[in-house]
Formats: C-alpha cells, structure tokens, sequence
C-alpha cells in the first residue's frame, strides 16, 4: 500500500471515530458548541424557556431631566468599542438616561450570561424566608441526597453561596470540553453538577464556578416543589413592575433552568432588580427579598482567600460583586459579554449596560469597563445635579 492510500485510509479512520465520538449521547453538546462557536446574547433563540411571568406593569416614571445628556465622542466611541446595545441610569426611581444601538431598543430581549446568578441569590433569600429552606448553613445533602455522604456531606449552602464549594467545576470558556461548555450546550444539567467530586475543603477558597449556582437552583427547585421560573415569576418578576415576561433558558424541552447564566430580559427590566437591592428588598413597601439575608449577600466574604488576587475576597459576597470607586460603594450583578446591573446606593442611582463585548483588560481583578460604565453613570447624574441647581 503506497503512502498515499494509506494516508487516506488514516483519514477515513479519523473521520469515522470522530463522528462515533461525536454521535455518544454525551458528546452532543459538543456539536451544538461547533455549529454555533461563540455565545451571543440572543441565544434565547437557541434553547428551550420557560416563561418568568409578570404581574402589573409598572412603567418607570421620566425623570425631569431625562435624556438631556449629550453622550460625548469618547463615551460614544467606548460604547462603540465594546459593542454596547443599551445603556440606562435610573435616578431617584426615575428614568434619567437611555440609549441603544445595533438595533435594540427598550423592549429588546438579551442574555444576562452570570448576571442570572444574583438573581437566584435573591431567590434564595425568598426561599428562607418562606420555610423553605431553614439556614444557608443547612448541608447541601439535606436537600440533594448526591451530597449526602463523604466529602460532598461537608458542603453547606453558603459555601456555594460564596464560591467556595471545592467543587471540581471547571469554569474554562475557551474550551469545547470544560464542564461550562457542557452546561451551556449540554441537555442534561442536574447530572452534570450532581456528579461533580470534592477537590479542595470547602469554604477556604473563592474560586468562580457556575455549578455553584445550579447547585443553589436545584436546590431552590427540591425544597419549593416549583420550577425557578415559576418561584420567580411569583417571589419578584410579578412584583416589581416588569413590563414584559423574562424567558429562562431551559437545557432540554421541559427541563431545568440555566440558572447561572440564562435569564432574558430588556433593559429597563433589569433595572428593575437593582431596584429592589437598592430599596432593601423591598417594593411598594412590601419586602420581598429579607433584608438581613440582602445584607449578608453585599458584604464581602472576606474570610476567604482568593488566589487570583493573592488576597482576601473584598469584592464578592452571595453571587453579588462589589467594588469601590471614587469614594462610592457599589453592588453590582456581571454577565460574561459586559451585562452589568450597578447600584450605587450613595447616589440613589442604578445603571444597566448590555452588549455583546466585555474589556478583558483587568484592574485588580476587575474588568476594566465596570470602571468606565460606573463613572460614566455617576458623570451622566452628576451633570444633570449641576444643570437644576
């Protein structure tokens, strides 16, 4: 057999196992992966929802100064840069500042990517404060019997509340084989995060894991006998004024949600939930989320050590960041492409950016954009306080 035909038949070879490969049951994710190679903010379009339902719009009032700022060049061209869709401030409850591109508009549908995790945060909160669930320092086995023996025994539900579970959760987005691939692709997430094994003591490390935050939604899901859209849709969707229904990426027809990445809203909506963490937990004077378990969320978890910064954690508390910036303390929920919900509590204010690119660059840990977006919230209210006075 001359080289040639031998070469041919090694590709035949190749071709063959990897489509074997590719056609196991578990591998099908990687298909899905393949065809659609980068994650996208509408790809609700993609996956199975479930619908989050509203109750009685409340549409944001407009603030008397509303949408009298001139964004200048060098926002515009940041906006531009990182390919920004929608850019809000709320002031004093109101509607101070808007702007979209690339087509989107108030009413626009996009990916939060991990901004859904403060949300199941907040989920939380309401769960404990229905019975549900008796203590975050409850083991997580008392709800999932996977982690009801051995080293998994030892997990509570704070230490998945503060990212660090031990888990062996692998949050790598570049590439086809991490379990975050897997997760986002994948059809059958309960297994994915229930089979995960202890690979470090629990709640000694900060180490970022979405399957952290799954774990939390099953367990929200085992303890109210409800899907997390439904609990949602009833506990804070349905309260505080959202003009449209969300839409939660489910993994398969009729399966669980994604709950550490997919949850699909427009911009004035999410407004809505730094809102709520900017009133306490509460709406129309009715507390929906507790306020001592919203506190404890927006204090760092500064027991833990975090190797990436060769320091204490000082920026995350219970799946909500925080950071300090020009004399302000700010709460904040992050998406992977730049989806950012700021509350800044001093100002009374709450900016949301959405778009399809995060800056990468890193200042102490932080993206460099929640920088620029936050002073450019706090520029855009500071020079409206300077117009009335």
């Amino acid at each position: 057999m001359n080289w040639k035909r031998k070469l041919k038949v090694a590709s035949v070879v190749v071709v063959v196992a990897l489509a074997i490969y590719l056609a196991l049951p578990q591998n099908h994710y990687i298909v899905r992966a393949l065809i659609y190679q980068q994650v996208n903010i509408d790809d609700y379009k993609l996956f199975h929802n479930r619908t989050v339902k509203a109750g009685t719009p409340q549409p944001w009032k407009l603030h008397p100064e509303y949408n009298t700022y001139q964004l200048n060049d060098e926002q515009l061209k940041y906006f531009n840069d990182f390919r920004t869709v929608a850019f809000i401030v709320i002031k004093d409850t109101a509607l101070l500042f808007e702007s979209y591109w690339d087509g989107y508009g108030k009413d626009s549908y996009s990916n939060s990517f991990s901004m859904a995790k403060s949300i199941v945060s907040l989920l939380m909160g309401c769960a404990l404060s229905d019975g549900y669930i008796k203590s975050i320092d409850e083991p997580v086995g008392n709800y999932l019997p996977e982690f009801a023996e051995g080293d998994k025994a030892k997990i509570t539900i704070k230490h998945l509340l503060t990212m660090s579970s031990g888990l062996s959760w692998d949050e790598s987005y570049s590439t086809l084989f991490s379990l975050t691939t897997q997760g986002y692709y994948g059809k059958n997430l309960s297994k994915l995060v229930l089979n995960q094994t202890v690979v470090m003591e629990p709640g000694k490390l900060f180490e970022y894991r979405s399957g952290d935050t799954q774990l939390l939604s099953l367990i929200i899901k085992k303890a109210t006998g409800k899907t997390l859209s439904n609990y949602a849709s009833e506990k804070i969707w349905s309260k505080i004024g959202a003009e449209h229904d969300a839409l939660w990426c489910l993994d398969r027809k009729d399966g669980v949600e994604k709950a550490f990445c997919c949850f699909n809203t427009n911009a004035r909506d999410f407004a809505r939930l730094g809102q709520l963490v900017l009133n306490s937990g509460r709406w129309n004077g009715e507390q929906i989320v507790p306020e001592q378990f919203l506190n404890e969320s927006l204090t760092p978890a500064s027991y833990l050590f975090d190797p990436e910064t060769n320091k204490n954690v000082d920026f995350y508390g219970y799946q909500w960041w925080m950071i300090n910036i020009d004399g302000y303390k700010i709460w904040y929920a992050r998406g992977l492409l730049g989806q950012y919900i700021f509350v800044i509590p001093d100002l009374n204010v709450v900016v949301v950016r959405l778009g399809h690119v995060r800056n990468n660059n890193r200042i102490d840990g932080t993206p460099e954009d929640v920088y620029q977006y936050i002073r450019y919230g706090i520029g855009i209210v500071k020079s409206i306080e300077t117009n009335e006075q």
